[in-house]
């Protein structure tokens, strides 16, 4: 099935439900956000594969909202890096050429590294037991772990963006929880693209060892190593480099 975005915002009509306009901003709000977790899962399991054009219309019948929320969501999706906007109309899922992958490392490898030292060095001046992200880094490696064995691999995805995420939540920098936010669906599906070797999980256990002891230069050296390799997997895997 093809999906094209549209920009009509009047003449609906394919399904019942109030209009954009009759939905209280905060609600809309929290609709578009809803909608725009959908359509990136979508995106990221690749049930909306690379290219495909995404019709305003189509995905709002799919998600049973009204078309305002998912025009808004598709909206930020462009913003995001996710989708990107046609010559004369609408949206289609971004295809990642090697460029975007190079670029998108270039600009990952030391918000990850930053993001480690700085959740370490949080944690050595915290008193015990003050930061419980700690055990929010230890879950989120164990439900990898788990999926990996059950060989599930959008479960083993999500834990490892998780684990990812917490490292940047436990930095403790707004800053940086922005900016890495941005980056966050586009590493997402890098992550789903590409297959993750078993040393690559074993290195996550290092860098949470690491952060848990408060050993910030440690914690930012194993999570140099890490996005490294990882860029070399997913240019390999990718796009069949040597």
């Amino acid at each position: 099935m093809a999906y094209v975005a549209g920009s009509s915002a009047g003449r609906d009509g394919t399904r019942p439900g109030p209009r954009g306009g009759d939905v209280p901003p905060a609600e809309r709000t929290s609709l578009s956000a809803r909608a725009r977790d959908a359509v990136r899962q979508r995106i990221v399991d690749r049930r909306y594969p690379q290219g495909a054009r995404l019709v305003e219309r189509e995905v709002a019948e799919e998600l049973r909202m009204s078309r305002v929320p998912v025009r808004e969501a598709l909206r930020a999706l462009v913003g995001e890096g996710l989708l990107e906007l046609l010559p004369h109309s609408g949206v289609r899922v971004r295809r990642l050429e090697r460029a975007d992958v190079e670029h998108l490392y270039e600009v990952w490898e030391p918000l990850a590294v930053q993001a480690s030292r700085l959740a370490a060095r949080r944690v050595a001046r915290a008193a015990p037991g003050e930061l419980p992200g700690t055990a929010t880094l230890r879950s989120s490696l164990d439900r990898a772990e788990q999926a990996a064995r059950a060989d599930e691999g959008a479960r083993e995805v999500a834990a490892h963006t998780a684990f990812h995420e917490d490292i940047v939540a436990l930095s403790g920098n707004p800053m940086l929880a922005r900016t890495m936010e941005q980056l966050s669906g586009q590493l997402q599906l890098l992550f789903g693209m590409r297959e993750e070797p078993e040393h690559m999980r074993a290195q996550h256990a290092v860098m949470f060892r690491y952060i848990a002891a408060g050993d910030e230069e440690s914690a930012a050296a194993s999570t140099l190593l890490h996005v490294r390799d990882s860029r070399t997997v997913a240019l390999r895997s990718l796009f069949d480099d040597a």
